[in-house]
């Protein structure tokens, strides 16, 4: 088998991955992702026991158990860039082997979960609600790099979308869906939608403050589609590249949202710390269950 060189994968002098800073072994088989670094402490403190705590940049990562449930929760830091570096390192993690750089026969398949905060586009979406995302639509570029395989009802979503969108704006969307074995479980029951995944939280999401938004309708367009009674319904920052890159890699994904702004009716979560800790026990309760 064809050896990975050490400048396509860059470890470090402990033998560690580059900017995860972790060591084949420290990833559990379900891996809870979160933006911001602070949220990690905020969702390991339900552990019964912790392993270990690793840091590096916005790269922070505890591994424990909750009972018998091994869980390493990360965080991402924001956008579709950081989950390139992130989904291919905890990819290589478990199926590479660091001495040989070479690729295990016998691959590992993951479970991550997302838990994010996002902003609704529709107006019957209440704030402070979770939401799971059946599929993503990406206005990043990140999957344009990797191979796709799309079904025929994916790629007809993805051509309606793309048909809505003005003519002279220059934005080449991607389309990829949840794993349904996480939504069926994690997700059944719960509000679900298409999420836009944003490469940018002002103009790329339709807001307004002083530069001039070259699709000023932007939002607009998003909460009017519909195709084949699909919707899209909210919008964040990391899901598409997380959908994208965990099924290319041959990983299982589901991206939860947690309501706190409606685009809609202009309203926003008067306790999101609140509401999220509420999300992140229920969540964990149902993953350890």
């Amino acid at each position: 088998m064809n050896r990975i060189s050490e400048t396509d994968l860059i470890l470090n002098a402990d033998g560690s991955v580059y900017h995860l800073n972790l060591l084949p072994g420290d990833v559990a088989d379900t891996v809870i992702t979160v933006g911001d670094p602070d949220r990690v402490s905020e969702i390991s403190r339900h552990f019964d026991s912790i392993e270990f705590k690793k840091g590096k940049r916005e790269f922070i990562t505890h591994t424990g158990r909750i009972g018998n449930k091994r869980l390493t929760v990360l965080s991402t830091g924001i956008g579709t860039d950081n989950i390139d570096i992130v989904f291919n390192e905890l990819d290589a993690l478990v199926n590479i082997d660091f001495n040989t750089r070479v690729v295990n026969a016998d691959l590992q398949r993951l479970n991550i979960i997302r838990i994010g905060t996002s902003g609704a586009v529709q107006a019957d979406i209440p704030v402070d609600s979770i939401l799971f995302s059946s599929a993503a639509i990406g206005l990043d570029p990140l999957m344009h790099y990797y191979k796709q395989n799309l079904s025929a009802s994916e790629q007809n979503l993805l051509n309606a979308f793309k048909s809505v969108l003005p003519a002279d704006a220059s934005l080449s969307p991607y389309f990829v869906s949840a794993d349904k074995t996480l939504l069926d479980f994690l997700g059944d029951k719960q509000q679900q939608g298409i999420t836009i995944t944003a490469p940018g939280f002002y103009s790329p999401q339709g807001r307004q403050v002083r530069a001039v938004s070259a699709i000023p309708n932007l939002i607009e367009i998003i909460q009017q589609f519909s195709f084949e009674g699909k919707r899209i319904t909210n919008l964040e920052m990391e899901t598409a590249g997380i959908y994208g890159l965990a099924a290319a890699l041959g990983h299982k994904a589901l991206s939860c949202n947690v309501i706190l702004a409606n685009r809609v009716t202009q309203t926003f979560s008067k306790q999101p710390a609140k509401i999220m800790a509420h999300y992140i026990q229920e969540l964990l309760s149902k993953l350890t269950a």
